[in-house]
Formats: structure tokens, sequence, C-alpha cells
């Protein structure tokens, strides 16, 4: 795929930079994957969308508090990102720097709280490897770290803003640490919400899959076959897989949260064709053309253009109904990206007779 079949124009002022205060209360663009019609509707009303038997898959990562500030002995300023422990360093973690100038392998930093922390070697890309002297890193990010915003979100230190992101860039079922950036289509979801939707016979499981930078990384080639998709950790647990199965054979829809759980529960296909319990890393990189046997709908934010990201809701929606998607969500006043608005990709229903949701709007 060229990666100029993924561009389109975004007006600054849709950029969400703060979460609505209701989380369920963001607006949900619905596209039906074959009639192509779209609805307008709120992510509260997808109890209404969605039928008995259907199965949601949730991304149960948390968050790390992973972004620290530091000095070097020249006073200059050095931002860490921590991004996970490395194997067999007794306590040394990868951390992407960001400073002024060059970094050397061997220098002191001085952290917060009196911490020290020693770069140890590069590895590419402004990562390095990080050894904190005085405390685990854990506890350090406990006590010290500010939630790891994409760029889009402009955060200064200090910012009062910091503690509602604490909260809100966080899903309310997180419970597996690990990820530096959250699955933003889960951050719609509460307690009521998810109960709502067992009430109406929509059940859910789990899926882990800890989102890395790289899922911010630009795309830096013409042809999309030559990107170097980066690495996540994931994992799909058995219930999960046996819970997927269950579904397709009651004719029901899975329907992913988020593209981190399509990516989980692709790379977990086995040879019968369905996902099966799995653990490791995974770099797919879906984009038009790819054959989809584990995700029959999705619930996704609005992406950024040029992405990988978009690449894989236009494989699964198809590139021109995605785009124009999209076109009618920016005329609409939707919000993106992260703390934005969501949209819906909805695949047949299951057995039942009920009204198509596309076509027809809830109220505002």
């Amino acid at each position: 795929m060229r990666l100029e079949d993924l561009d389109y124009d975004l007006p600054a002022d849709r950029i969400a930079a703060e979460p609505l205060a209701d989380r369920a209360a963001a607006r949900l663009l619905v596209l039906c994957r074959e009639a192509g019609g779209v609805a307008h509707h709120h992510v509260r009303d997808l109890p209404a969308l969605l039928d008995p038997g259907d199965l949601l898959v949730l991304n149960d990562t948390r968050v790390l508090p992973a972004r620290v500030g530091a000095r070097r002995r020249s006073g200059g300023r050095v931002e860490l990102t921590f991004l996970e422990p490395l194997p067999d360093a007794k306590g040394a973690w990868e951390a992407l720097a960001r400073a002024g100038g060059r970094l050397q392998p061997g220098e002191a930093l001085a952290g917060p709280g009196g911490v020290r922390l020693v770069l140890l070697q590069p590895a590419g890309e402004g990562r390095w490897g990080v050894r904190v002297e005085g405390l685990a890193v854990e506890d350090l990010l406990a006590r010290h770290g500010r939630p790891p915003l994409p760029p889009y979100i402009g955060r200064a230190p200090g910012d009062l803003r910091e503690a509602l992101d604490r909260e809100r860039y966080q899903t309310v079922y997180a419970r597996e640490p690990g990820a530096v950036a959250a699955p933003t289509a889960g951050l719609h979801f509460t307690a009521g919400l998810l109960a709502a939707l067992a009430d109406r016979g929509v059940g859910h499981a789990f899926v882990t899959l800890h989102v890395g930078l790289g899922t911010f990384a630009p795309v830096r080639v013409a042809d999309l076959d030559e990107h170097p998709m980066h690495a996540e950790r994931f994992c799909v647990p058995a219930a999960t897989a046996a819970a997927v199965r269950a579904a397709r054979e009651r004719g029901g829809r899975v329907v992913a949260v988020g593209t981190t759980v399509v990516r989980a529960l692709e790379a977990a296909v086995g040879p019968d064709g369905v996902p099966g319990p799995a653990k490791g890393r995974t770099r797919l990189l879906i984009q038009p053309g790819w054959p989809f046997r584990a995700v029959d709908a999705l619930l996704t934010n609005f992406h950024l253009p040029r992405s990988t990201l978009l690449a894989l809701v236009c494989a699964l929606g198809g590139r021109e109904r995605v785009l124009a998607a999209y076109a009618e969500a920016i005329g609409q006043g939707y919000r993106f990206y992260s703390y934005g608005d969501a949209m819906l990709l909805l695949g047949a229903p299951g057995p039942g007779p009920r009204p198509p949701p596309c076509g027809r709007s809830a109220p505002p």
C-alpha cells in the first residue's frame, strides 16, 4: 500500500487535548462494512448496536507512568521514557532518552528525589539501557513518573491536568502493567457500560498487548511493505481463545476494542483458522488485503493520517469507505486521536431480526 493513500487533512482544532467528563459520552460514528452506510451515535449506545451473543475483546494492559525528568551534570534537561526491563540486566531498563545534546555511555544523570540514573549502551533510535541506583524502577515511576501522553497532547512539566491524565489515560479495567501508550478505544468504557452490555447478552474477554512507543512512530517509506514494524508484547489467554471460538460457533460477532486487540488476536490465529492461546511479540503490519480470521467488527478511535493504525482500519472497512467516514466525522465536528471520539466498523449482525444501525442516527 502506498503511504499517500492514507493521507487526509485534519484541522488542528479537531485534535482532542482533554478527555470528556463522561467516558461513554464520546460520539460514535458507525460504519457498516457491507453496505458502507454511516450513522451517528454515542459510545453509550453500544448495547443497542450489538447483538446478544456478540463478544467484546478488550486489552487489559496498564499504562506505566513512564516519563521521568533528569538533569545532566551541565544542567541540561533529559527526558526519559521507560519502556521495559532489559532481559538478564539485573534491574536495568530500556528507555527512550531525549536531550539537547549528545548523550554518552556511562553518563550519570540526576533524577528526582536524589536518584542516580546511569546510561548504559545505546540501542538505536534514541533508546538506551538505563540503570537506576538507589530505587527500583517501578518505585521511581510510581513516585515521580508522569503519564506518557502522545506528542500531539501538549503537557508541560507541572501542568495541573496531569492529575486528570493519570486517571483518564487509563482504561477502567487496566490490570497488567507494561504499556507506554494507552489502548485508546478502551478509554470510552465505564463499569456501567460493561454491565449494560452484559445485560444485553454481550460478553467480554481480555487480551494483553503492551502498547509501545512504536505506535506513534512515523512511517518514513513510500511503500508500507517496506516499513519496519515495531514489536509489541502480547498474550491471548486460553479462556479468551475459548470465548472467541464459542462466539463464532453460536453465530456471534467478535468485536475488537482497539487495533491492539486486532493485532493480538490475528497474531494468535492457529492452523485451524481461529485464535488459540498465545504469548510473545507481534510485528504484524495489517493493511488492505489482510485476510481477517479472528475479528468481525472493530471499535476504534480516529487515527493519524499516514499511519499503520489507519492502514489496519482501512484493511477491515475498505480504504475509500473509511476515508469517506473520516471526512464525514471532520465535517460533523468529531474529536480526533487519543482523547477523541470513536468509530465502530460493524460486520453483519448475528441471528435474529433487528433493524440495522447504519442509515439511522440516535438523537444528538
